[in-house]
């Protein structure tokens, strides 16, 4: 791990002074209501106690099955939803602690991607004006500037002129996509939260969307927090992976790393789950038996395992703790802590 400043790096994550983001025990529950009165029943414990740090430049990978909270961390970060507890600190600045005038300023540097671009974009507005919007609202009122700045960010997406006054229906789910990348990029932000944004797009227009991005973060040196649940997806585009289980960070390490060898089990059985490219090769498979747990009620000890084929008692009582268990590599598994310890003594 690099050290600059002097500064140390965190036990949890690695954090260090080239971090442009850094997430402390980040907790967002929702509040399940009932009866008369619709009093508190319950908590959906949707993101339970997550520390990572993103630094500048790079590209950091979240997977993890549907519902296991990582598009929550994405908009927690970003203030979209207000957090329960924990920390984010963006460019030595608190988020959570900042006002509304602090937090506007700050917009400019954080942005998203969205998931379902269609969704995201006002289908009365023409693109151009989506795009414009945020340039806007941040203090840009000459027209003719504003209109310049869109016009550049649409062609620097691989759109033309003429389809600024076009309207969200015109366009194909891939060409909607980039409107996204460009109405993220008009602010020139430092940071960007990529919510799943090639999941609804056929193959081959993923390619040319995550090679796009990559171009650009290139170009204006920008930093990416990237969801998927699509591994080759994230091996393509992540210089280090997180992988997330029930509200959970499980395991996070360098993306060749964590790819050649994976600590958690269930690590090993999403990576054991991507196709071969080769029909005359097999993987051997590591079927996963029984449900993922219900958030509003996890396992106790380590929540993977009620469904781990490594598990001991241990693991049923116990939480792991989340831990460097080799240089740069984190995991929160007993099993793979004791196989770590016994390989080295």
């Amino acid at each position: 791990m690099s050290n600059t400043n002097g500064k140390k790096p965190s036990a949890l994550d690695g954090t260090t002074a080239a971090d442009l983001l850094r997430v402390e025990n980040l907790v967002k529950h929702y509040p399940i209501r009932g009866g008369l009165l619709q009093r508190t029943v319950a908590q959906v414990k949707a993101v339970d106690n997550v520390s990572f740090s993103v630094k500048r430049g790079e590209t950091l990978g979240l997977v993890g099955e549907s519902g296991c909270g990582k598009t929550t961390v994405g908009r927690t970060i970003l203030r979209l939803i207000p957090s329960t507890s924990g920390k984010v600190i963006f460019d030595d600045k608190e988020v959570f602690n900042l006002n509304g005038n602090e937090m506007k300023a700050l917009r400019k540097d954080m942005q998203i991607i969205f998931q379902d671009p269609y969704s995201s974009l006002d289908p009365r507005m023409p693109i151009g004006e989506s795009v414009g919007e945020g340039l806007l609202v941040h203090g840009m009122r000459d027209t003719r500037q504003r209109n310049d700045a869109v016009m550049e960010m649409l062609k620097r997406v691989g759109l033309e002129d003429y389809h600024a006054k076009r309207y969200p229906h015109e366009f194909s789910g891939g060409q909607r996509q980039r409107i996204g990348i460009a109405r993220a990029l008009a602010l020139r932000p430092k940071f960007i939260v990529c919510d799943e944004p090639v999941s609804a797009l056929d193959v081959s227009i993923q390619a040319q969307v995550l090679n796009l991005l990559k171009d650009l973060q290139k170009d204006f040196g920008l930093t990416y927090l990237f969801i998927a649940h699509n591994l080759a997806v994230v091996e393509h585009i992540s210089d280090r992976v997180g992988v997330m289980y029930v509200g959970k960070m499980v395991e996070l390490a360098p993306r060749d790393q964590i790819f050649a060898d994976p600590l958690h089990p269930y690590t090993k059985a999403l990576l054991s789950a991507i196709p071969m490219p080769d029909p005359t090769l097999k993987r051997d498979r590591m079927i996963l038996q029984g449900d993922v747990p219900s958030p509003v009620n996890p396992p106790s000890g380590c929540r993977f395992h009620t469904r781990c084929p490594f598990a001991v008692e241990k693991c049923k009582h116990e939480e792991p703790p989340f831990k460097e268990l080799k240089p740069g590599h984190f995991a929160a598994c007993w099993v793979a802590e004791e196989q770590i310890q016994k390989a080295g003594g």
